[in-house]
């Protein structure tokens, strides 16, 4: 199952080349990760991840250019790969909209790591917050 977030382009968004710069993308990506980890019921059944969990690694591809525009672009985000202490994420940026069929625009992995705050070090994913990403599971071949 992948959690689907929908981003607004900002006009601020753009650069002199008249494109969304590609740093947003990952600014895109952030707002859909931080919707399916912290949000909803997210918030209910893994509120311990909220406390601290750092970025350890991005990539990204860039398969199309994106212009401003009012509607929204989709952002997919989906789990690959649950390990004791970090976890991957999956992106997939598209413009719905595009004709005759949507369009890819970026694809992406994250991996982040559980944090403890108060010890100032990285901790183990807990049960709930393993069952809760499982949720989300479509383990692929490119995970790190």
């Amino acid at each position: 199952m992948r959690f689907t977030f929908r981003c607004q382009v900002r006009w601020d968004d753009m650069d002199a080349f008249g494109h969304v710069n590609n740093v947003t993308f990952f600014a895109y990506m952030q707002e859909a990760r931080t919707g399916m980890l912290f949000a909803g019921e997210a918030a209910e059944h893994i509120p311990d991840l909220i406390k601290g969990v750092v970025v350890a690694r991005h990539e990204i591809d860039y398969r199309r250019p994106l212009e401003w525009r009012p509607e929204p672009i989709e952002v997919d985000v989906w789990t690959t790969h649950v390990k004791s202490a970090s976890f991957t994420l999956r992106y997939e940026m598209r413009d719905q909209l595009a004709k005759p069929k949507p369009v890819v625009l970026a694809q992406a992995l994250t991996v982040l790591v559980p944090f403890d705050l108060d010890a100032g070090r990285p901790r183990r994913i807990s049960h709930a917050e393993r069952a809760f990403l499982h949720r989300y599971l479509e383990p692929d071949d490119l995970s790190r």
